[in-house]
C-alpha cells in the first residue's frame, strides 16, 4: 500500500481512538466563529461593479479624471400639482437645507435650480450629487441624511432610490434571503435526515458538521476581511455550499460505515473507521477537489463579484472536506451506537426495509435502464435536448434597480423615473481626441445622428482636448436597442473612439464573459477529466460523465429562461419577470452544476470501480452486474443526499431577489435532473452499451484498480 493510501484509513483510526480531541478541537473552532464570524455582516465590501480593462471601464476612469463626480440620490415627487403654491414654498426650503447637509455637494431640482418636470405637470426629478472622496460607509450616511429631508416633504408620494441606495438595498436584501434561506433550509432539512437516517442522534451528525463548517468559513473569512475586500455575497456562497456539502459529505460516511458495520459486526471502532474512510473518504476527497476547482474557475472570469464569491467558495469548500475526513468519524465514533443498520426497525421506521420498497429508487431506475439501454439513451439524452432548447433564445443582463423585490423604495423609484423622465435615461458616452470644431468630428456626429437607435446626439463638453459626446438611445438605457447602438458606434470608421455608459458596460461585461468562458470550462473540464481518471483509471468514463454533465447544464439553463425570462410560474414563485437572467447565474451554475454533480458521480463511480475489481472478469455481463451492484449500494445515499442539497437550494428558491431565486431554482432543477435522468437513467444505460469498453484505460499507473480483470490477486494485495 502506498504512502497517499494509508493517509484516509489513518484519519478514520485516528478520529475514532481520539474522538473526544478531535471533536474538542472543532467544538473551540466552532464557537469561536459563532462568537466572532458573525461580525463578517459588519465588515463586507460591495465589489466593484465594472471589470478592469474593459472599454466602457477605461472610459468611466477616464470621464472621473476629466470631470470629477461623488455618488449620487435621486428623488421623484409626485402626486401633486407641481406648481401648488405650498408645495413650491416647502420643498424649495427643504432643497436649500438639503444643500447645507455636510457631504452634499450640488443639487438639482424644479424649484430652486431648474430641475426637471414630469409629463403629467404632477412630478419633479431632483437630483442631489454628494461629494467626491467619502467612503462607502459616509456616502451612506450622508445619504440617509438627504433621503430623510427628501421624505418631509408634504407630497402624496416621495420615492428616493439612485445607484448607491439600490446597491445597498441589494446587499442587505441578500443577508436577509440568506437568513430566511437557513432557516427554511434547515427545518426542513432537519425532518428529512431524520427520516432517512432513522434518529435523532444520526440526524445530528450532519447537521453537527454543517454548522461547524458554515461558522468556521464565516471566522476564516472575518480574518481575511482585514487582508482582502469581502463580499456579501462571499456569505451567501457559504450558506448555500456550506450545508450542500456538509450533509453530502456527513451522508457518504454515515452510510458507508453502517454498511461496514453489517458486513463485519466483531470489527474494531477503529478498524470500521478505518475502512470508511479509505474508501468513502477517497470519493470525499475527489469530490472535494473538483468542486474547490470549480470554484476556481470562477477567477478566471475576472469579475469583482465572481471573485468575491471563489473566495468563499474556496474556503467552504476546503472546511467541508477536512470536516468530512475528521469531524465527521469523530462523530460517527462518538453516536456508533444510535446510528441504526439500513433498513433497521426504529422508532422513526416501524417496517423493516423490505416493507418499504426494495432496493431504493435509483437501483429500480438503474435495473430498467439496463434491459432498455438504447431507448432509454435516446429518450434521456432527447429529453435533456428539449429542456435545453429556451437556451436560444436566453437574454442576459445586469441586475438593476428593477430586480428587487416589487415592493422596495428603489425599485419604485427606479420605475416612476423610467416611466416619467426621458431626460433621466443614462445616455452612450462616446469619448473622441480632439477639438469638436474639426471637421472630422462634426462628420461623427452625422454619424451618430443617422445610426438606427440614436434618439439625440449632443457634445456634452470639450475638456483638455478630448471632446465627450452623448448619444441618447432609443427604449430602455441598457436595453437590446442601446446594446445594438454600442456596437453600431464602434463599428463606426475614421476617428478612434471609446464608449462607456450602462449600455456598453452591459456589452462588454457580455463580451468579456464570452471570451473567458472556454478558458474557465476547460479548466473546470481538465481538472473534472483527470480527478475521474486517477478515481477510476478509465478515459471513457470520464468522457461520458462530462458529456452527462454538460447536458445537466444545458437543461437547467432552458428551463431558467423559460421561468425567469418568459415567466412560466413566475405566480407560483412570487416575483416579476423582467425579461433577461441576470449575467452571472448561468456563469454561477455551469461552475456550482459541475461540481457538486461531480458528488453524486464520484460517489457512484468509486463504487462501481469496487465491484468492477473485485469481480475479476472483463464480460459485458459482469460489467452490467457491477453497475448495478455499486449504483444499488451507493444509490440510496445520492439518493439522500440529493433530497438534502435539493432542500438546501429551494430554501433559497424563496429569497425575493431574482437572481438568488435564479440560483435556487437553477441548483433544484439541475439536481432533480441529475439523480433521475442523469444518473438513475443515462449513466447505466451508457455503461451498459459500452459494456468493458467503459474501462478501456491506456494509462495503467494511473489506474486505481485492485488486480487486472481476469488475475486473482496475489497474496500480497489480498492483505491490504
Amino acid at each position: 500500500m502506498t504512502g497517499r493510501g494509508r493517509v484516509l484509513p489513518r484519519l478514520g483510526a485516528g478520529a475514532a481512538r481520539r474522538r473526544h480531541w478531535v471533536l474538542a478541537g472543532w467544538v473551540l473552532a466552532t464557537t469561536a466563529g459563532a462568537v466572532l464570524g458573525g461580525s463578517v455582516y459588519d465588515r463586507t465590501d460591495t465589489p466593484e461593479s465594472s471589470r478592469p480593462g474593459l472599454e466602457s471601464t477605461e472610459v468611466a476612469e477616464r470621464i472621473d479624471e476629466l470631470e470629477p463626480e461623488g455618488e449620487s440620490v435621486v428623488a421623484v415627487i409626485a402626486g401633486r400639482e407641481f406648481f401648488a403654491t405650498d408645495l413650491v414654498s416647502q420643498a424649495s426650503r427643504i432643497m436649500f437645507e438639503i444643500r447645507e447637509i455636510d457631504g452634499v455637494s450640488e443639487v438639482t431640482d424644479a424649484y430652486t435650480s431648474g430641475g426637471v418636470i414630469g409629463d403629467d405637470g404632477e412630478s419633479s426629478l431632483v437630483v442631489v450629487e454628494l461629494e467626491r472622496g467619502l467612503t462607502e460607509d459616509e456616502a451612506l450616511s450622508v445619504a440617509g441624511e438627504v433621503a430623510e429631508a427628501l421624505r418631509a416633504i408634504d407630497a402624496p408620494q416621495v420615492l428616493v432610490g439612485g445607484e448607491l441606495l439600490a446597491v445597498q438595498a441589494f446587499a442587505e436584501q441578500a443577508i436577509a434571503d440568506t437568513v430566511r434561506g437557513e432557516l427554511i433550509a434547515l427545518g426542513f432539512l432537519a425532518v428529512a435526515l431524520l427520516l432517512i437516517l432513522g434518529g435523532l442522534r444520526a440526524a445530528a451528525v450532519p447537521l453537527a458538521a454543517a454548522l461547524a463548517v458554515i461558522t468556521t468559513t464565516l471566522l476564516a473569512l472575518t480574518a481575511l476581511a482585514d487582508l482582502v475586500p469581502v463580499s456579501e455575497y462571499a456569505v451567501n456562497v457559504v450558506t448555500l455550499l456550506g450545508l450542500g456539502l456538509a450533509v453530502d459529505y456527513s451522508l457518504l460516511m454515515v452510510f458507508r460505515f453502517r454498511e461496514e458495520r453489517t458486513a463485519d459486526r466483531k470489527a474494531p471502532l477503529d478498524v470500521l473507521l478505518s475502512r470508511t474512510t479509505a474508501s468513502a473518504g477517497r470519493a470525499l476527497l475527489v469530490s472535494g477537489l473538483a468542486v474547490a476547482t470549480s470554484m476556481l474557475g470562477l477567477y478566471v472570469f475576472a469579475d469583482p463579484l465572481l471573485s468575491a464569491m471563489a473566495l468563499g467558495g474556496l474556503l467552504v469548500v476546503v472546511l467541508a472536506t477536512v470536516a468530512g475526513l475528521t469531524l465527521v468519524p469523530a462523530l460517527i465514533a462518538v453516536a456508533h451506537r444510535t446510528v441504526p443498520a439500513r433498513g433497521a426497525r426504529t422508532w422513526v421506521w416501524r417496517r423493516p426495509a423490505r416493507a418499504r420498497g426494495g432496493t431504493g429508487v435509483l437501483a429500480g431506475l438503474a435495473g430498467f435502464a439496463q434491459r432498455r439501454p438504447i431507448l432509454v439513451t435516446l429518450t434521456g439524452v432527447g429529453a435533456l435536448l428539449v429542456l435545453a432548447v429556451p437556451v436560444l433564445q436566453l437574454q442576459l443582463a445586469s441586475s438593476d434597480a428593477s430586480a428587487l423585490p416589487p415592493g422596495s423604495e428603489e425599485r419604485r423609484t427606479a420605475e416612476a423615473i423610467e416611466a416619467d423622465f426621458d431626460e433621466a435615461v443614462q445616455p452612450l458616452s462616446v469619448l473622441v481626441d480632439g477639438d469638436p470644431e474639426v471637421a472630422q468630428v462634426q462628420g461623427l456626429l452625422e454619424d451618430l445622428e443617422d445610426l438606427p437607435g440614436a434618439d439625440e446626439v449632443f457634445v456634452r463638453d470639450d475638456l483638455d482636448g478630448v471632446t465627450w459626446l452623448e448619444v441618447v438611445p432609443e427604449g430602455r438605457q441598457a436595453g437590446p436597442e442601446a446594446q445594438e447602438l454600442v456596437r453600431d458606434v464602434r463599428a463606426l470608421g475614421g476617428l478612434p473612439l471609446l464608449v462607456g455608459g450602462p449600455a456598453a458596460e452591459l456589452v462588454d461585461a457580455k463580451d468579456a464573459t464570452v471570451d473567458r468562458l472556454p478558458l474557465a470550462l476547460a479548466l473546470v473540464l481538465l481538472a473534472t477529466f483527470v480527478l475521474l481518471l486517477v478515481l477510476t483509471g478509465s478515459v471513457v468514463v470520464p468522457l461520458k460523465a462530462l458529456l452527462l454533465n454538460l447536458l445537466t447544464l444545458a437543461a437547467t439553463v432552458g428551463v431558467l429562461v423559460a421561468i425567469f425570462q418568459w415567466g412560466w410560474g413566475s405566480g407560483l414563485l412570487g416575483f416579476e419577470p423582467w425579461g433577461a437572467i441576470d449575467l452571472t447565474t448561468p456563469l454561477l451554475l455551469s461552475l456550482f452544476v459541475f461540481g457538486l454533480s461531480m458528488d453524486y458521480e464520484v460517489f457512484l463511480l468509486s463504487r462501481i470501480k469496487e465491484e468492477w475489481d473485485r469481480r475479476h472478469d472483463d464480460t459485458h455481463a459482469a460489467n452490467d452486474r457491477a453497475v448495478l451492484a455499486g449504483i444499488t449500494a451507493t444509490g440510496p445515499v445520492v439518493s439522500a443526499a440529493a433530497i438534502c442539497i435539493g432542500i438546501v437550494f429551494l430554501g433559497f428558491a424563496f429569497g425575493e431577489l431574482v437572481a438568488v431565486k435564479e440560483i435556487g431554482v437553477g441548483m433544484t432543477v439541475a439536481v432533480l435532473l441529475d439523480v433521475t435522468v442523469v444518473r438513475g437513467l443515462l449513466l447505466p444505460a451508457s455503461m451498459s452499451l459500452l459494456g468493458r469498453r467503459n474501462w478501456w484505460r491506456p494509462f495503467v499507473p494511473l489506474a486505481t484498480a485492485a488486480p487486472s480483470a481476469g488475475r486473482a490477486p496475489t497474496r500480497r494485495a489480498a492483505r491490504r
